[in-house]
């Protein structure tokens, strides 16, 4: 997406925020809480970006390939992976579209990329497809029915940002293309967007997520089930 490509070189700044650094946080305990990367597991990182969650997958002594159709995104990934020495292969490719064969990795990975494709269900029977038999697929993105996804789809914002070309879903969007394979899911990024920034913790975190709804979402399928 060319969009993408425009945002590519400062895209990384929002994590070096105190409230980015949070969101990335929660959402990466999110996230391997429900998918336990294994030593030696051959990884599909789907809509990579600038290889936040490849690194960490890798860092797990994951084999990694990442793939994304922003070359700029995938370029920024490269320089990163460089400077910590990392082993990870990264694609200009199109989740929708992918020319990997049947059944090649041992789990598939997508976090906060679904809300940038066209085609969500398409995307999703190809990451199913490359996986194999018996694997886990997790797909984790924004929540539409939460503060956070009212946020992003406030006209206000998206007049001016990459979130006017997103198509966010809910956690039942994404159950319903394959209801009978799920194995877990869960939410988490409770506080609101515009949260004070002395209640970026996880005190308040917790004491809000009996009230609120998570503004991340993450869905976990096990293939074969």
């Amino acid at each position: 997406m060319a969009v993408f490509d425009k945002k590519a070189t400062d895209y990384d700044r929002w994590y070096e925020s105190k409230l980015g650094e949070f969101v990335d946080k929660v959402e990466t305990e999110l996230a391997f809480s429900l998918f336990e990367p294994v030593h030696g597991m051959k990884i599909l990182d789907a809509g990579c970006g600038t290889g936040n969650f490849s690194m960490k997958l890798a860092e797990k002594d994951c084999e990694v390939v990442g793939i994304d159709v922003s070359e700029k995104m995938l370029n920024e990934a490269r320089k990163k992976v460089a400077e910590k020495g990392l082993n990870i292969k990264f694609y200009n490719m199109d989740v929708c579209n992918m020319s990997f064969p049947d059944e090649k990795f041992d789990g598939v990975f997508s976090m906060a990329a679904f809300e940038f494709i066209k085609e969500p269900e398409k995307a999703y029977k190809e990451m199913y497809r490359v996986l194999k038999q018996n694997e886990y697929l997790l797909i984790g993105t924004i929540n539409r029915e939460s503060k956070w996804g009212e946020f992003y789809i406030s006209k206000s914002l998206r007049g001016d940002s990459i979130f006017k070309y997103a198509d966010f879903k809910s956690s039942d969007d994404l159950k319903s293309w394959n209801g009978r394979e799920i194995v877990d899911s869960g939410e988490c990024l409770f506080i609101p967007p515009d949260v004070e920034e002395n209640n970026i913790n996880m005190e308040y975190e917790k004491k809000l997520s009996c009230s609120e709804k998570g503004g991340f979402v993450c869905v976990l399928w096990k293939k074969g089930t």
